[in-house]
């Protein structure tokens, strides 16, 4: 059954020293690149984990420190992994919680950008799970009919996702599924987008599950103390939870993630804070006004005030003669100060 494409899915899966995707490291990946036409690429890589594979992983994957010595390491293929994996989604088997978070891991160790944000993720495990729930071993038997030749390699699991994945689709085509809310849909569907969201149920924030997504589309943390609150509340509530998980044992793409909402946050804060001071200014000249007020209302109370005179009738003023034409000078007042001045004498 052909695969309705509008660009490259890139089935691959990954051998590694442990499932411990922030310690462990990356020995094998394989990479089944399918073709919108039906054609496919197929690249494999063996990698130098430079850390010695412990002997309960190697027996299941059947890769040895003397095996993988002389291989380069993950900081150079990088570049290869990622040109060849470039503008194309991403499938695999329990990929959602492991093999894409453990790549990025890579990546960033290594420098080389990879963005997942403009991709699709398709997880076979989840169909598997959710409508059968059972191991790659057993859906490949009750899928395809087969057995896995040589499983456990990165190539051949590879491969049998990919049939799983078609023979999945072939068979779930039109089979109805009821979530745990009970809606019905046929969720099963010939394209990308529609698989993408089936097995992205949880709608995790970093794959590893730390963050996810609410119903709201807002980010919320999935583990610890704070499990269900906003990451954004948090972040105002207790602001040091941000270095406490950038300082702790976290995968890194979970720290980006995290990194990128503080960021957002922060800069909400800011613009807050710029509002909060443009709209006190205007208050600020008010309160400026009002203080010089007061200063001049009491210089004017200190000087003198000219108040105005009214003609009024009982007003309390000193009395004041009339004045007359003053009298001619005569002969006998003439005399009245020769007199005078002969006194003096």
């Amino acid at each position: 059954m052909k695969l309705h494409l509008k660009r490259p899915l890139a089935f691959f899966d990954l051998e590694a020293t442990g499932i411990n995707i922030g310690a462990d490291r990356i020995v094998e990946i394989s990479v089944i690149k399918l073709h919108p036409d039906g054609s496919e690429e197929v690249k494999t890589w063996r990698i130098n984990p430079e850390m010695p594979i412990p002997i309960e992983s190697s027996l299941i994957h059947g890769i040895y420190d003397e095996h993988i010595k002389d291989e380069p390491t993950f900081k150079a293929v990088a570049p290869l992994v990622a040109e060849f994996m470039d503008n194309s989604d991403l499938a695999g088997y329990n990929s959602n919680k492991f093999d894409i978070p453990m790549l990025m891991e890579e990546f960033l160790r290594a420098g080389v950008l990879f963005d997942l944000d403009n991709r699709h993720f398709v997880d076979v495990q989840n169909i598997f799970h959710q409508m059968e729930q059972r191991t790659l071993k057993a859906a490949y038997q009750f899928y395809c009919k087969k057995d896995i030749i040589n499983a456990h390699s990165a190539e051949a699991d590879t491969r049998a996702t990919m049939e799983v994945l078609l023979a999945q689709i072939e068979r779930y085509e039109t089979q109805e599924w009821e979530d745990k809310k009970g809606n019905k849909s046929v969720p099963v569907v010939n394209h990308v987008e529609g698989l993408h969201k089936f097995t992205n149920l949880n709608r995790p924030v970093d794959f590893a599950g730390r963050m996810a997504f609410n119903d709201n589309n807002e980010e919320v943390f999935n583990f610890g103390k704070h499990k269900g609150k906003k990451v954004e509340d948090v972040f105002n509530l207790e602001p040091s939870y941000y270095s406490w998980m950038m300082n702790g044992d976290f995968p890194l793409y979970t720290k980006r993630k995290l990194e990128q909402i503080y960021k957002r946050w922060n800069d909400k804060r800011q613009a807050d804070r710029q509002q909060k001071a443009a709209q006190a200014k205007p208050a600020e000249n008010i309160e400026k006004k009002d203080t010089v007020t007061p200063n001049i209302q009491k210089d004017l109370f200190q000087q003198p005030v000219q108040q105005k005179t009214y003609n009024k009738p009982y007003e309390n003023k000193p009395f004041k003669k009339k004045e007359e034409p003053a009298a001619p000078v005569n002969e006998d007042m003439l005399k009245l100060l020769a007199d005078k001045f002969k006194k003096g004498l």
